[in-house]
């Protein structure tokens, strides 16, 4: 029964937390999604890592607002990319790679969904002066895109694996 439950919580317990993230004041682009993708990917089965972190912004999208169609689907597509480089993180964890992952998660967010934004928006001239521009004005974002990757990320992977090493040493080791 402890087993059930446990499946059944700690998956709606990681939607409540990204779609809590980003109902509640925060700074733009500080979310928990990305590093909830990585988090899935390397820790969860693949159905449950990949639906987590697009449940949690569907739900949350639903409070906060939705966007065109094209930029849901660049944003959530970036987030399942991200997923995927959970599951490369599987099979090599340790904190550098966490830290590149996270980074490079930043990265494939900032590129996707500001390029989504010049070709699919209205706000730049579809010229490269105009992708250029959409990339230069979303610098502020993509710095606390980074900083909430990483936070995130610390505490998802950090958070986890010292539980993991409290019970694995068995102060805390659960019952049977």
């Amino acid at each position: 029964m402890r087993k059930i439950i446990s499946k059944l919580i700690e998956p709606t317990t990681f939607i409540l937390i990204g779609v809590l993230a980003r109902i509640l004041p925060h700074p733009a682009n500080f979310a928990p999604i990305a590093a909830m993708a990585l988090f899935g990917g390397t820790y969860m089965s693949k159905k449950q890592a990949f639906v987590l972190p697009i449940l949690a912004m569907i739900l949350s999208d639903f409070v906060i607002g939705f966007d065109s169609l094209s930029m849901r689907l660049t944003v959530y597509g970036s987030f399942l990319i991200m997923v995927l480089i959970g599951t490369w993180l599987k099979n090599h964890k340790n904190a550098k790679n966490v830290i590149l992952a996270s980074l490079f998660s930043s990265v494939i967010f900032f590129v996707l969904t500001n390029f989504s934004v010049w070709a699919f928006g209205t706000m730049y001239p579809k010229t490269s002066a105009g992708l250029v521009q959409s990339y230069v004005f979303a610098i502020p974002f993509f710095r606390n895109t980074i900083l909430g990757d990483l936070f995130y990320s610390g505490i998802f992977f950090g958070g986890y694996e010292f539980a993991r090493n409290l019970i694995h040493k068995n102060k805390f080791a659960p019952e049977s």
